[in-house]
């Protein structure tokens, strides 16, 4: 799909009237919303940083813009993803930011509260972006750019192991994933009923669907502060490392992943992961290994749900091309461009309706996917989540490989939690 042309009315597609852009409280009247963007093409440069593929191929995509805009230029700039944080935070401090930036959803708050941001202008409709997707780009009642592209965690399970373990329809609920795990360790001969993460950097990812699906809130007190220790949140803790105390998941595993070889062997017949483990397990089991695996929503316990992540698009505040700017950032919001920068990427589209394309209907597994973002969920927008989040981490991991108890790891965190504060 290549497009020429673009105009206002195609901006409106996604820069519809909106009364509020932002999570609405108890103590806020209406959210903040930024100045509206000016009718007319897009005009004068922006610089633009994108991490990772990304940054290489946007500007494939930015040429589009460019020729329906005459007037306009983006240049874009590839940042290595384990040197962005640094690299934004370096910038903000030294007041030499981009215009526009593809910025992790974690790290939101973070620069929201450097008074980096600029608000997302009133007119975009945040209803057209999946909700736990569009609450990735709110801080305090106040949206600070779009959801780019999104992903989010299924269970990946092998269907020729299950059938040999009699088992022919994924489970839905919790207890039916922890039998399906000891009929793939018992019944299809498999080491390991399902790969979990042990604890460990980026843990929380893992654990987290299973808080969520149990009803657990991350927040108290109308979202002011941390709420780690809850019993929906013990409820999740212990069933996650009923896994490892069952002999189910490795309390070994390697810290480098071999997820890959573990699966087309058939050694860990499930995981938890995102969709870009489809190419990659697929690649590592060769022809037709297509055919032997599938994936599944997270079973629930009193409902489904699983992280939500993928990558925001912010304009910082002090950008000279401001209008410009919320113009491309708006174009990568249409579901025309969000499908076709699928097709060059492969990232998911934020926006719903892109998911009604062929391209992406197609693929039973993809739509799986798409299904799944419906219910997914995000982590507090508090500038200390990643701070805060590296202490559940550290607990998580003894929780798991000493079998610790996971009420008083819980309390631990939540204890940290409130010492270092929301930071807002």
């Amino acid at each position: 799909m290549r497009r020429t042309t673009i105009t206002v009315a195609g901006l409106a597609a996604v820069a519809m009237t909106l009364s509020a852009c932002g999570r609405e409280s108890a103590d806020t009247a209406a959210p903040q919303t930024g100045e509206s963007v000016k009718a007319g093409a897009a005009t004068g440069t922006i610089t633009v940083w994108a991490m990772g593929a990304e940054g290489e191929k946007l500007p494939e995509l930015a040429k589009e813009f460019e020729a329906a805009n005459p007037g306009s230029k983006i240049n874009v700039t590839a940042i290595p993803w384990d040197a962005a944080h640094d690299k934004f935070t370096t910038a903000i401090t030294a007041n030499k930011t981009p215009d526009v930036a593809m910025v992790g959803t974690t790290w939101m708050g973070e620069f929201a509260g450097m008074d980096a941001l600029d608000p997302a202008p009133g007119e975009i409709d945040k209803a057209v972006f999946f909700e736990g997707a569009q609450g990735t780009t709110e801080v305090a009642d106040t949206s600070y750019g779009i959801p780019w592209y999104v992903e989010t965690r299924l269970v990946y399970y092998r269907t020729d192991l299950a059938q040999k373990a009699g088992i022919t329809t994924p489970p839905t609920d919790w207890a039916g994933l922890k039998d399906m795990a000891k009929a793939m360790k018992e019944k299809a001969g498999a080491k390991w009923g399902i790969g979990l993460q042990a604890g460990g950097t980026g843990s929380w990812q893992s654990v987290m669907p299973f808080a969520w699906s149990a009803g657990a809130e991350l927040t108290k007190d109308d979202g002011k502060a941390y709420n780690f220790d809850s019993p929906e949140m013990l409820k999740a803790v212990q069933y996650y490392q009923s896994f490892f105390t069952e002999g189910l998941s490795d309390k070994a595993a390697p810290a480098t992943p071999t997820t890959e070889p573990d699966f087309v062997s058939g050694k860990v017949p499930m995981f938890i992961s995102g969709p870009w483990m489809m190419s990659a397990v697929e690649k590592a089991g060769g022809p037709g290994f297509k055919e032997k695996y599938d994936v599944m929503q997270i079973p629930a316990d009193k409902k489904s749900s699983s992280f939500v992540g993928g990558s925001n698009l912010v304009v910082f505040k002090n950008t000279k091309e401001r209008d410009t700017a919320w113009k491309f950032v708006q174009w990568l919001a249409e579901p025309e461009t969000q499908v076709e920068w699928y097709g060059i990427s492969t990232d998911l589209p934020s926006v719903k309706s892109a998911w009604e394309d062929p391209a992406l209907t197609a693929d039973k597994k993809l739509a799986t996917f798409g299904e799944q973002l419906e219910t997914a969920q995000a982590p507090p927008s508090f500038p200390t989540w990643e701070q805060v989040v590296t202490s559940f981490d550290k607990e998580m991991e003894k929780v798991t490989k000493t079998g610790a108890d996971p009420a008083a790891a819980l309390k631990t965190v939540q204890s940290q939690a409130e010492s270092i504060g929301t930071g807002n």
